[in-house]
């Protein structure tokens, strides 16, 4: 599944035996709240089921889309979900870095 909206978050959702890929691109911002609930509705699952958020291709995020991330983290923990972030680069590491948020989600490179 791909959604994509100009100026906006985009993001494509890819499953596989026991994990699945969302993959962010664009900017992540409080007008994205609509589009972070369509992508919650990938986290189903088995208990320990991986939810991966690939953010190689994400540009931005502000501190409501790192608000995003923690009800990301709140679902997958109530669904008995596994959820880790990988791939941030440049502005959006930074942010992450500011925040310590690899104190309350684990981060891969």
């Amino acid at each position: 599944m791909t959604m994509a909206t100009e100026g906006a978050m985009n993001f494509r959702i890819r499953q596989a035996p026991g994990m699945t890929e969302i993959a962010l691109s664009g900017r992540m911002t409080f007008v994205d709240h609509d589009t972070f609930r369509q992508v919650m509705t990938a986290f189903d699952g088995p208990s320990g089921h991986r939810m991966v958020f690939d953010l190689s291709e994400l540009d931005f995020v502000d501190s409501s889309g790192l608000g995003m991330f923690l009800i990301a983290r709140d679902l997958a923990s109530k669904k008995r979900l596994s959820l880790s972030l990988r791939g941030a680069r440049d502005d959006v590491r930074r942010s992450m870095n500011l925040a310590k948020f690899e104190r309350v989600i684990p981060i891969a490179e």
